[in-house]
């Protein structure tokens, strides 16, 4: 039992900053009040408190070859099988890709982060080192499975199937590459199995603007309108929606995940993030590819914030984009009354509240606007303490 006191609390779905004490127990926040003074008293003077952040897409696969192949284009890098990513984990060994994959989590820890969904290359066993590489750690992967056998063209419906049922008997979903490599067959089998179990079914969609404009040329669609015609739940990128696809995502209330920094690298674009505001779509934020960037969210919202500001040329409210590292995907799930999908009952009610569990972190308060100390000014040395469940590991001295 802790009470950390005289703190700046972000608390609820609306980040609202209040100042008070919060008391937490055997993984729940038991109460916030400036009464409460119980168990090991944490003195919070000069501190916040923030919702810990969820990278709602990695690959951390990727940690074995950071900033490897800067400047070659996306399908040379990642597109599966034969992209540079996929070649290079194929030519390690086990232990390598577990030692990069967990100081990658490592780095996540130290920066707020308690929870990331991953894209999981490499099958069942793929699924199993992820796992190792996590054990143990304060920290927990959403791992999103994926198998070389989705992209063979020969492989019959029945054999995708059972790798699909096999996957998701030690998964949490199904994170596809993307439709111009893998059918709609494939598709409808992934979407299917996964509904039936209350797994996630995801994929990336509109990367960049050839994947819309090439859809529309054949299918007479987008691949945002294609994945929420075949039942996707989490959309990846979305960085080329159309005014019907952004009004087909918020009707059908869909998960999306933007990811600017690495749009950024590949020279892919700006996601539309003011639309995706006015159409009150809660969108995810992501740091996508280990090769391309680090898992860090702070520096993700920092960039997300900035660029938006000078792309748009007017005022990006920072509450908004730290929503999208925090509460955006739980409100969503509240709302769709989902919460007995694997995604949501992994993370459900993290948002701080009395009685949720306690997943948060507390650091330095060195700006007088708390969404901007978080964005714009806290370091990783800056970061007191974490918070995930029952798992509270300090990491600096408030000194």
């Amino acid at each position: 039992m802790r009470t950390i006191v005289n703190t700046i609390i972000l608390k609820g779905y609306d980040l609202t900053p209040i100042k008070s004490n919060i008391l937490i127990d055997d993984g729940k926040i038991i109460e916030i009040s400036d009464e409460v003074f119980e168990g090991e008293i944490i003195d919070g003077t000069g501190t916040m408190i923030c919702p810990s952040f969820l990278n709602g897409h990695t690959h951390v696969g990727d940690s074995i070859i950071k900033d490897y192949g800067d400047g070659r284009s996306i399908e040379e890098l990642v597109k599966p099988p034969d992209g540079l990513k996929h070649l290079a984990l194929s030519n390690c060994d086990d232990d390598e890709i577990i030692f990069s994959m967990r100081n990658s989590m490592l780095d996540m820890i130290k920066t707020g982060t308690t929870h990331f969904i991953d894209y999981r290359e490499g099958g069942l066993k793929g699924i199993k080192l992820l796992k190792k590489a996590a054990d143990n750690l304060p920290v927990n992967p959403i791992i999103l499975g994926r198998d070389p056998i989705f992209h063979n063209s020969q492989a019959t419906e029945d054999e995708i199937r059972k790798i699909t049922v096999k996957l998701l008997k030690n998964c949490d979903g199904i994170g596809l590459s993307g439709f111009s490599e893998v059918s709609d067959e494939v598709c409808k089998i992934v979407t299917e199995e996964c509904n039936k179990r209350n797994k996630i079914p995801s994929i990336h969609v509109g990367e960049y603007s050839e994947l819309q404009k090439n859809s529309l040329e054949e299918f007479g669609k987008t691949e945002i309108e294609r994945s929420i015609n075949l039942n996707f739940k989490l959309l990846i990128h979305s960085t080329y929606p159309t005014d019907d696809d952004l009004n087909l995502i918020s009707e059908n209330r869909k998960l999306v995940t933007l990811c600017p920094r690495s749009n950024g690298a590949l020279n892919l674009g700006i996601p539309p993030f003011k639309k995706f505001i006015t159409k009150k779509i809660n969108a995810l934020i992501g740091t996508d590819n280990i090769m391309l960037n680090s898992p860090n969210l702070m520096r993700e919202m920092e960039y997300t914030l900035k660029v938006m500001r000078a792309y748009y040329k007017e005022y990006v409210d920072p509450k908004e984009i730290l929503k999208m590292a925090t509460v955006n995907g739980y409100e969503t799930a509240d709302n769709l009354n989902e919460c007995n999908l694997n995604f949501y009952s992994t993370v459900n009610k993290t948002v701080i509240g009395e009685g949720n569990d306690a997943q948060l972190f507390l650091t330095k308060l060195i700006s007088k606007n708390p969404y901007l100390n978080i964005i714009n000014r806290v370091e990783t040395n800056d970061i007191i303490a974490i918070v995930n469940k029952d798992k509270f590991l300090y990491l600096n001295d408030k000194k």
